[in-house]
C-alpha cells in the first residue's frame, strides 16, 4: 500500500470561494501576504481544532500534511504544514514558498536529513525523502495544476533558484504503524 492510500490523503474540487481564494494566493501580493501570515494563522487554527482544521483546507480546499523534519541548525524536530501531491501513490513536496526568493528552511532541512515523518488526517509516518527525478520534477508540475494552479504561477516567478521537489517514500522503520500527530510549530 502507497503512503498517499494509507494516510487516505486526497483531494476535493474547491467549492467557487475556495476557488476564489487560490485565484488570490496565486497573485504575486496575495502570495506575498500568505508567505507572511499563513504560518500564525494556521497555528492558531490547528491548536484550537487540534489539527483537524488548517487554513489551507478551509480557505482554499488544499489538504494539508505536517511534516516534521530535523533542523539541519539545531538538530531540534521542525513541524511544517504543506501542500502535498499525489504522484502515483505516493507523495510529492514543492518548495515553492510562495514564488518568493528565498528557498524554504524545510527544503534545506529535508536535504540536510531526508529522514522525517508526514502526518494527515492523525496518521503519521516515517518517510524519506529524496529529490525527485527529472520525469518526476515533470509529472509533479503536469499534475500540480489539478490541485493548486498557484504552483504553475509560482514556478514562473521564482529566478535566481530552482525550485525543489521532494517524492516521499516510506521509511523501512516503521511501515504500517500509527502515531498520534503532535502540535504543529510552523
Amino acid at each position: 500500500m502507497g503512503l498517499a492510500t494509507e494516510l487516505s490523503y486526497n483531494y476535493r474540487r474547491p467549492n467557487r470561494l475556495q476557488r476564489s481564494v487560490q485565484a488570490l494566493a496565486s497573485t504575486r501580493p496575495g502570495a506575498w501576504f500568505f508567505s507572511k501570515t499563513l504560518a500564525t494563522m494556521d497555528r492558531a487554527v490547528s491548536e484550537r481544532t487540534k489539527g483537524r482544521v488548517s487554513i489551507p483546507w478551509l480557505l482554499a480546499g488544499l489538504p494539508v500534511v505536517v511534516l516534521t523534519s530535523k533542523g539541519r541548525k539545531t538538530g531540534q524536530p521542525r513541524q511544517t504544514q504543506l501542500i502535498a501531491l499525489p504522484i502515483g501513490d505516493t507523495l510529492a513536496l514543492l518548495g515553492t514558498n510562495f514564488g518568493q526568493p528565498k528557498t524554504p528552511t524545510w527544503v534545506l532541512n529535508l536535504e540536510a536529513e531526508p529522514r522525517a515523518s508526514v502526518g494527515y488526517g492523525g496518521i503519521t509516518r516515517d518517510v524519506l525523502a529524496r529529490p525527485a527525478t527529472d520525469a518526476e520534477r515533470a509529472e509533479i508540475m503536469a499534475n500540480s495544476a489539478a490541485v493548486y494552479g498557484g504552483y504553475l504561477k509560482y514556478q514562473q516567478r521564482i529566478t535566481g533558484r530552482r525550485v525543489r521537489m521532494f517524492v516521499l517514500e516510506h521509511s523501512n522503520s516503521d511501515e504500517g504503524t500509527d502515531r498520534a500527530e503532535g502540535s504543529v510549530d510552523v
